[in-house]
């Protein structure tokens, strides 16, 4: 076979399984219907179909690549799509593991959420609420949950598109007139799902989160942004925000008259059940339990009051959320919510929109992600052939991860209460299983190593595949994770 009829081939495997995955009359938006994307479902279908089909998918030029716009009319992955979870996967077990990390105060207190085929199979807690005066952490104990927040409002953006209130297309400008960048014309051009997919074209990365740090107000900042420069026109590069993705609260006021915190309690927390969640300081601080923020001292652990900086940014960072929340809003992400988030909103709110390269980095990542994209609000990874959405987020003193395997009908978030970033090891530990990957020693701890031996029928794994995670980064490009660095500076 030549190079030309090869190439044709993959193109027509391409294009014949697209034809089984686009719906042919769904629409959940007002926007005038393209082709220049790609359903997010079809790189797994193509994946499993076949492995030569899937890497001439990769080798391909990637059809979402900016400038795009989300779809109107995807759909979700059919029943018969889904696969079920592999052999073997022991909820006991990552419980367990969840567990020992609070051990000897590795890290004070720990939540974990874990779903499957539409069911909750775990939400609990695990450790302590405050070193310094501990309650037991439960499933409905209150974390931060930082940037986990940005999916909040993307849901709560689609659910306003659906109505027909706005439009992914909408300009902001035209919502929050006060809005400038330092060029009239992209001011004029920045779009909701712009704002929504980090493509504002700003050049800084993580502009004027220093002056939030610094106690400014959210308003007074945003009216920086006109004095940022900007680095493509807006839609067509990534550059990850909070202040400028923080307008997306000021559109939602501006097409409903309700504020941000209100709407998307009546449209997302009180339909989900999510009866823990709340948006704000004072949401987590009337919580009947929350856990307070560690960072390291000398002998150890010591407690903080939470800041109200990144509060300030609530729809950047401002959901507060128990275990049994996240547990909820796994199930509403899956697809198994449709009176609440239509299957059709979901596959427009994880479809990719713009490829992040700079993803795949060190750390777990680095070793089992072979691509990465930005959708609304959420990152789409290619995690080893599985397509997962995911999300990461830090502000002092908490932490937090979340990812959703729709092939897979999975999910799993973990909230911490600390700046450790050991628990970021347990996330991979739960995928791989859950995946059947062949197992890797992410979590170094007596338990991780237990499992590990499990898994691997006690034969040692070559020296080459042992990863253990050693408290390294994997997550810092969220709120709050640039204090201490230069985030006004070009990059």
């Amino acid at each position: 076979m030549n190079e030309h009829s090869g190439r044709r081939r993959a193109r027509s495997l391409r294009m014949s399984s697209l034809a089984m995955l686009l719906p042919l009359a769904l629409s959940s938006t007002a926007q005038t219907p393209t082709l220049s994307a790609v359903p997010a479902t079809a790189v797994t279908a193509v994946a499993e179909a076949s492995p030569a089909a899937a890497k001439a998918w990769r080798a391909a030029p990637a059809p979402y690549q900016s400038p795009t716009k989300p779809l109107p009319y995807r759909t979700a992955l059919k029943p018969a799509q889904i696969r079920p979870v592999a052999p073997g996967f022991d909820v006991a077990a990552f419980e367990a593991l969840a567990n020992d990390l609070t051990v000897g105060e590795r890290v004070p207190g720990l939540a974990m959420a874990i779903v499957q085929d539409g069911r909750i199979v775990s939400a609990r807690g695990y450790g302590v609420t405050d070193v310094d005066h501990p309650q037991p952490i439960n499933g409905h104990t209150v974390f931060r949950l930082a940037s986990l927040s940005k999916a909040f409002a993307s849901t709560m953006t689609g659910l306003l598109v659906n109505d027909g209130v706005l439009r992914w297309d909408s300009k902001v400008v035209d919502y929050v007139p006060r809005f400038q960048l330092s060029d009239p014309t992209a001011t004029r051009e920045v779009t909701v799902a712009d704002v929504l997919s980090h493509r504002t074209g700003l050049r800084w990365h993580n502009a004027f989160d220093r002056d939030i740090e610094n106690n400014a107000d959210y308003y007074t900042v945003s009216q920086k942004l006109a004095t940022a420069p900007l680095g493509c026109k807006p839609g067509a590069c990534y550059e990850y925000q909070n202040v400028a993705f923080s307008l997306v609260g000021d559109v939602v006021f501006a097409a409903t008259g309700s504020f941000y915190d209100q709407a998307v309690d009546r449209r997302i927390f009180k339909p989900l059940g999510m009866n823990d969640a709340s948006i704000g300081l004072a949401g987590i601080e009337h919580s009947a339990s929350w856990a307070k923020p560690h960072v390291r001292a000398r002998r150890g652990w010591t407690s903080l009051a939470p800041k109200p900086t990144y509060y300030r940014l609530a729809p950047a960072a401002g959901v507060n959320a128990s275990a049994s929340d996240m547990a909820e809003w796994l199930l509403a992400q899956l697809g198994h919510r449709p009176d609440v988030l239509p299957a059709p909103l979901l596959a427009t709110l994880h479809a990719p929109l713009i490829t992040t390269p700079g993803e795949m980095h060190a750390g777990w990542r680095g070793t089992r992600v072979d691509s990465a994209s930005y959708a609304l609000a959420w990152r789409v990874l290619d995690y080893s052939g599985q397509q997962v959405v995911f999300h990461a987020g830090a502000v002092e003193g908490y932490r937090g991860l979340i990812a959703l395997v729709p092939g897979r009908d999975f999910g799993v978030a973990i909230l911490w209460n600390s700046t450790s970033h050991l628990p970021s090891a347990l996330l991979p530990t739960v995928l791989d299983t859950a995946l059947g990957l062949p197992p890797q020693q992410w979590l170094n701890t007596d338990m991780g190593k237990q499992l590990l031996l499990a898994q691997t029928h006690g034969r040692p794994l070559p020296a080459a595949m042992h990863v253990a995670d050693d408290d390294g980064r994997d997550d810092d490009d969220e709120p709050g994770a640039s204090a201490g660095r230069s985030v006004a500076a070009p990059r």
